[in-house]
């Protein structure tokens, strides 16, 4: 069957308005996958949609036009959580598709149109969901598929429980995953390189997104610091966040930093509530989220936030039976702020979100990306979401690397690829000596947080950094903070490149000893986009190649010899200026060759 326009098919009864109330008519993606689906009809049908998109409201139009035209009898939504669950539901019945979210087993009331499970409970009972697909042509939604792939067995379960059902739509935000496990009913298929990723029927990235006004553009604001702690050995170690060191140090003074007792997580919440009462003056109702690692620090936050703005904060904890009314009780009123422990971390919908504080050691890209999911969703063109963070490498990568696509890879890198990978050898030589590190270490991984300081570092935005460090309070920092919480993307930019010429030139009128910039000269730090920066790496890695043919040395070895002489980090966390400087040595030494 084909279609020009999706919406002639969908049932009368199907109202005008999108189901989360955002919308007013389907949006151009979602018309767009909709034509797609009804031109192709699937079985399995992938969907990537950025989060913040508009998933639900594309699925249950699919649900409605699916259900209208006699192609299923029943829907059955599977979620993450039990708050997703009652979500779903309550969005389907705003157009006429009643699910039971509270359905465990047995006979279903002939009231209701399907039901919404979790993945945890289709993995106790995969036999009852088979039962149910093979009596009635069933529709099942897999609501941020990737979690089918959480462990074997409710990959396993989602795959023996679902097997029969007539159609499959799976949906994500984030198709990726840290591991190699398999997602049921997504299609793999095998590139260049001999490994298999993830295929999606339909993507709507988050820079399509971004371009047409669907998400709010992200502002990172990211906070350095020194850092004290003490190991279960004695021995104090001092470090500064964003300073190359091992893997454990990094862990452990990121761990400093999010203490309660130091004063970088009050001074971070604090420029983080300056932050939110500007974006307030554009969005009334603007509300900030902390995401914290565990319960004690989520209520530590909670009670320094007390005194920060003289208000309560709304703290979520996952297994407290109260947490969804909580969540929900939060997105209606226009209290400041709520902090939460991973509850809110993924799918939960509350528009009013604005700006966050990143408050968690957690570091995987999923994990990353489904975290600012929760500061995108745009309700009018305009508005603004700004996420605080600790300087820590691998997070700046992760905010750098917003609008780039990416699939679940199903294999590893072969072994042997070090010619595409010129940097396998220096990664293995590190990964290594961290493995050495660690083991010696091990029993003092326990340690004690001495104390903590906090410094602005710079602002990440579209792949491109602006500012320099400021004491926390400084002019400087309040100029960033201060950034109107209602502007276009376009506007942003150049707002941003406004703030830091004028903080250069203020920097420059002031003696060096009183200058409050920290660490580098203005000069020293230019802004430097994301993909200058891969192209400065392709430069050095170009010319390391050179100089392996002329000197004979391994790829790994000269680079590690860049760094014994030149300073910094591995090449993927280099700095511009690093880079630069490695790049004049090479050169220097392939001379002397000639």
């Amino acid at each position: 069957m084909t279609t020009t326009t999706a919406s002639h098919h969908l049932s009368p009864a199907f109202p005008g308005r999108a189901p989360w109330g955002t919308a007013n008519k389907l949006r151009a993606w979602q018309q767009g996958a909709m034509e797609r689906y009804v031109q192709e009809q699937p079985r399995d049908f992938l969907a990537v949609a950025t989060p913040g998109a508009g998933k639900t409201t594309f699925a249950l139009t699919l649900a409605s036009w699916l259900l209208h035209h006699h192609v299923v009898q029943q829907v059955t939504v599977v979620a993450p959580t039990e708050h997703l669950k009652k979500q779903w539901a309550e969005a389907a019945a705003r157009i006429g598709i009643k699910l039971d979210p509270d359905y465990s087993a047995g006979p279903l009331s002939k009231e209701y149109h399907g039901v919404a499970v979790t993945y945890a409970g289709v993995g106790v009972r995969p036999m009852l969901h088979r039962n149910r697909c093979e009596q009635r042509k069933t529709l099942v939604i897999l609501d941020e598929i990737h979690h089918a792939g959480d462990s074997k067995s409710w990959g396993e379960a989602c795959q023996e429980a679902f097997d029969p059902a007539t159609r499959r739509l799976a949906l994500t935000g984030t198709p990726f995953r840290s591991d190699t496990n398999p997602i049921p009913f997504v299609q793999y298929e095998e590139g260049n390189d001999g490994i298999r990723r993830s295929s999606a029927d339909y993507t709507y990235g988050y820079g399509n997104a971004l371009a047409d006004g669907v998400v709010r553009p992200v502002i990172f604001l990211s906070y350095s610091g020194n850092m004290r702690w003490r190991t279960k050995a004695g021995d104090e170690i001092a470090a500064r966040l964003g300073e190359p060191m091992t893997k454990d140090a990094i862990g452990q003074a990121w761990r400093t930093a999010l203490a309660p007792t130091g004063e970088w997580i009050p001074n971070v919440l604090a420029a983080a509530d300056k932050r939110l009462t500007e974006v307030r003056k554009g969005i009334p109702d603007a509300g900030g989220l902390v995401i914290a690692t565990d319960q004690d620090s989520a209520r530590a936050y909670a009670k320094i936030l007390k005194k920060v703005t003289g208000e309560s904060a709304t703290v979520v904890l996952s297994d407290e039976k109260a947490a969804s009314k909580k969540i929900d009780r939060f997105s209606g009123d226009e209290s400041r702020w709520m902090v939460a422990v991973r509850m809110v971390s993924e799918g939960v919908d509350v528009p009013r979100l604005a700006v966050g504080v990143y408050a968690t050691t957690i570091s995987t890209p999923l994990f990353f990306a489904q975290a600012v999911g929760r500061f995108v969703r745009s309700r009018r063109r305009g508005e603004t979401a700004s996420v605080f963070l600790p300087t820590i490498p691998m997070l700046l990568d992760f905010a750098n690397e917003m609008e780039v696509e990416r699939d679940h890879v199903l294999d590893k890198p072969k072994k042997g690829s070090d010619e595409e990978n010129p940097f396998s050898e220096e990664d293995k030589l590190l990964a290594d000596a961290e493995k050495l590190e660690d083991e010696e270490t091990e029993d003092q991984l326990p340690f004690e947080a001495l104390e903590s300081d906090a410094v602005f570092d710079r602002v990440l935005y579209d792949g491109a950094e602006f500012g320099m460090q400021a004491h926390p309070g400084s002019e400087e920092e309040q100029d960033y903070l201060g950034i109107p919480g209602l502007l276009e993307p376009d506007q942003v930019q150049l707002l941003l490149q406004k703030r830091q010429s004028r903080q250069i030139a203020h920097s420059r009128q002031k003696p060096a000893e009183e200058a409050d910039l920290l660490e580098k000269p203005a000069e020293a730090r230019p802004v430097v986009t994301h993909k200058q920066l891969l192209s400065l790496r392709k430069q050095l890695n170009t010319m390391v190649s050179a100089y392996t043919h002329q000197s004979g040395k391994p790829h790994g070895v000269i680079h590690n010899e860049l760094r014994r002489v030149c300073g910094g980090p591995p090449s993927a966390e280099a700095t511009a200026h690093q880079i630069q400087t490695r790049i004049a040595k090479v050169q220097e030494w392939a001379t002397r060759m000639t």
